[in-house]
């Protein structure tokens, strides 16, 4: 004990005074022993050689292993085992996982000695750990799917309702009984749509009308959301509406003491939201309410995509942002209230009541937020740096994110593979790296600061806290832009102006006023903090729509994978390794970049249901078949295709007419069902009903798609290329590279076969099988 309280106050020599507590001695000095180290030995003091680079390297890699940087790689190994296993093409049985993480533990213990050998081992365990964990959740979820269309008449227990901005409303139903026809495999829970409900419908009741189910649909396009795959880990088995009014029965089936626990803590969630616009009205009522309890069903479409395009709408998801404020808020609070009581606090470890009720107030906002998948990944993040700081450790440190993420990625796998994992874990150990860095070049000695007056401090607080912002809004913005542009094909150009214009208010009024209005609503008196935080909400929307008026386009097509892959490597050298080690993500910067700049974007892309082509044109246009496209997929299609507009077919008399227009007018000409277009190259791209009228094609075109599941491939060899709605059925949405003067198009889908869980549910859909739609005699 003696000899750790003198290299405490030896370590503390690395610290200006005032700037560290207990918590920090731990980090600080791993830190700098690490910068020791790699101080020239003595028999090199004074030569004017350099240690050769390999030797340098050594050193350089043995100071990372003496900080422990290699407990930071475990999860990112476990989350390269969870994306291996999603893209498996084949499901790996657990026996098999199991089989091999012994023979690695066995492997892993005769390797020691061997450091190298041995982190390959560790790392590769650790990545069949992360590929068995998604193995596990797999197995556990085993969600029941919808495989075709069907109307019939449910029965259920409704567990959520949701209020949405276009009057409908959405409920979550657990399914009881299906009749007209009975279901043999009838999903356990469903999400319907409603134009109007019983009024004194609540959770928990049961409720009976005549739906049309659908299963849950794939990617619009290959490589992007997929619905099936996120359904079927949150148990809903079918999605669709309600063809009339639902009415209310009653039900012999009583749900067990999880559900009914559910049930109670969704119907606090609602009467909290009633609360908050019963006050407040508009938008700013809704996004109160999502902020507050979790319910964002009902913030128009034009907020949201204002949002979106200036960068904002992370503000709408309870994640790391509203946690840490909420905790944050509590936390100063409490340790300003001790404050007032000098004698006690300094005798009293105050820092860690503090830290005790900002995780309680933490749990009950995760709680009352909905607990969905983000707030509980922010809540272990949180939950983990405070617990740190009750056993006296530093609360930001890499240590404490690789352990959020190994328990983040043990609970729920199948997020790694979601732009809410990826953004929030990048963003967060991105300013952890940067953070650790100014704090290096802040404990380089430095000249003398002059003396100020208050004003003077007051000046220069004001503007250090605009540059950290800044700095924040920048470190953050970049690490997550990537994945942003992957997942959602759109960049805001003005989210740096918007953040440091609107975040302020979110952070110093927003935010701590919504969590006196929490606190004071059991009272009855929320209203003042709730109109305050209502004009912080209107000031914030006023400055979304001002920028979003002004933004131009925002769409930056789809990135390849290895491109996101190789950049995705860069990011983690660059935030988890220190010294002039960092300077091994150089190489995978610049690979990546130069993969995004040399992509090959799709010629043509076909929906799952066969009923809507587009062909790429100039002048970032988009040529559709259908003059009423689906909104969701047409706007999705328009970012991942670098396009801002799409062109609707033109119609024609007879089919002759259609060909030869499309021979000198850009865009798709329609006649008898039939549409036909021609890409800058002039190969012509058919759409049509039947195999019938795919035949007159076969030599003219280089591509048809047939909307009908009964057609087969009517060419011949090296004539035109042929996707069926069977095809598509079965495999998913296409994107089509038609290639050079006669190369055979590149027809990609969606999904592949054999099928994974998520996806099995389609072999079984009338058109997967070949058949007609399903006609009453």
């Amino acid at each position: 004990m003696a000899g750790d309280t003198r290299q405490d106050e030896e370590w503390r020599a690395f610290v200006p005074p005032g700037e560290a507590d207990e918590a920090d001695i731990v980090p600080v000095r791993a830190e700098a022993g690490a910068r020791l180290d790699t101080r020239p030995s003595p028999r090199h003091m004074g030569s004017s050689h350099t240690l050769p680079s390999r030797d340098a390297a050594a050193r350089a890699v043995a100071d990372e292993r003496d900080r422990g940087t290699g407990f930071v790689f475990i999860p990112v190994a476990m989350a390269l085992g969870v994306i291996v296993y999603g893209a498996l093409p084949f499901e790996p049985p657990l026996v098999l996982l199991a089989a091999i993480l012994g023979a690695l533990v066995v492997v892993g213990h005769l390797a020691r000695g061997r450091p190298a050998f041995s982190f390959a081992v560790f790392a590769t365990l650790a990545t069949i750990v992360g590929a068995g964990v998604a193995g596990v959740e797999t197995w556990r979820a085993d969600t029941a799917m919808m495989g075709s269309e069907i109307g019939t008449q449910i029965t259920g227990r409704v567990v959520r309702i949701e209020h949405q901005a276009t009057g409908r409303t959405r409920l979550t139903v657990d399914v009881i009984s299906t009749a007209r026809p009975e279901l043999r495999y009838a999903p356990e829970r469903v999400r319907l749509s409603a134009r109007n409900v019983p009024p004194e419908l609540q959770l928990g009741m049961t409720i009976v009308g005549i739906a049309r189910l659908m299963p849950p649909s794939g990617p619009v396009r290959p490589g992007g959301y997929d619905f099936a795959y996120n359904s079927y880990y949150d148990g809903i088995g079918a999605i669709g509406f309600f063809l009339r009014d639902p009415v209310l029965a009653s039900s012999s089936s009583q749900p067990d003491w999880r559900e009914r626990s559910k049930v109670r803590l969704e119907s606090v969630r609602l009467a909290i939201a009633a609360r908050v616009r019963a006050v407040l009205e508009g938008a700013e009522a809704e996004i109160a309410a999502t902020l507050i309890a979790g319910v964002r069903a009902g913030i128009p479409e034009t907020i949201n995509e204002d949002l979106r395009k200036t960068g904002l709408a992370h503000i709408l998801s309870i994640s790391g942002l509203h946690m840490a404020l909420v905790a944050g808020t509590v936390l100063v609070t409490i340790r300003g209230g001790f404050a007032l009581f000098p004698v006690f606090a300094s005798r009293r470890p105050v820092k860690k009541y503090a830290a005790t009720i900002a995780l309680i107030a933490a749990t009950l906002y995760l709680g009352i937020s909905g607990g969905e998948v983000a707030a509980q990944r922010s809540y272990i993040m949180l939950a983990v740096m405070l617990v740190a700081i009750l056993f006296d450790r530093a609360a930001l440190t890499m240590r404490n994110l690789a352990i959020s993420a190994i328990i983040v990625i043990a609970i729920s796998p199948h997020e790694v593979v979601g732009p809410s994992f990826q953004m929030s874990f990048a963003a967060t150990a991105a300013l952890i790296g940067a953070y650790g860095w100014w704090s290096e070049r802040r404990r380089t000695p430095t000249a003398v600061q002059p003396q100020r007056g208050a004003m003077g401090r007051i000046g220069i607080g004001a503007l250090k806290f605009m540059l950290g912002l800044a700095a924040t809004s920048v470190v953050a913005g970049l690490a997550t832009t990537l994945y942003g542009a992957y997942h959602f094909h759109r960049v805001s150009p003005h989210a740096l102006w918007v953040n440091l214009t609107a975040m302020p208010i979110v952070s110093a009024i927003v935010m701590p006023f919504a969590v006196l209005s929490a606190i004071l609503m059991p009272l009855g008196l929320e209203a003042l903090p709730l109109r305050i935080m209502g004009a912080g909400l209107s000031a914030v929307l006023e400055i979304a729509a001002w920028f979003a008026a002004r933004s131009p386009i925002d769409a930056v097509g789809s990135l390849p994978v290895a491109a996101v892959a190789v950049l995705t490597v860069g990011l983690v050298a660059m935030t988890a390794l220190s010294g002039k080690l960092r300077l091994i993500a150089l190489p995978f910067l610049i690979l990546g970049t130069g993969l995004i700049a040399n992509r090959d974007l799709p010629d043509v892309l076909v929906s799952e249901d066969g009923r809507l082509v587009a062909i790429a044109g100039q002048g970032r246009t988009l040529h559709v078949n259908r003059s009423r496209p689906n909104g969701f997929t047409i706007q999705n299609w328009l970012h991942g295709m670098d396009a801002d507009r799409f062109q609707s077919p033109a119609d024609a008399a007879t089919l002759a007419e259609a060909i030869d227009r499309a021979s000198t007018v850009p865009g798709f000409s329609c006649a008898d069902k039939t549409c036909v277009a021609q890409d800058e190259q002039g190969r012509l791209v058919a759409h049509v009903p039947d195999a019938i009228a795919a035949f007159a094609f076969c030599t003219s075109a280089a591509l048809i798609v047939i909307d009908d599941a009964t057609a087969g491939h009517v060419c011949r060899t090296g004539e035109a290329a042929i996707v069926t709605k069977k095809d598509l059925a079965r495999r998913g949405s296409a994107e089509i590279r038609l290639g050079n003067a006669g190369a055979l198009p590149n027809i990609i889908h969606a999904i592949r076969e054999p099928y994974r869980p998520w996806h099995s549910h389609r072999q079984f859909s009338r058109e997967a099988r070949g058949m007609p739609p399903y006609r009453r005699d």
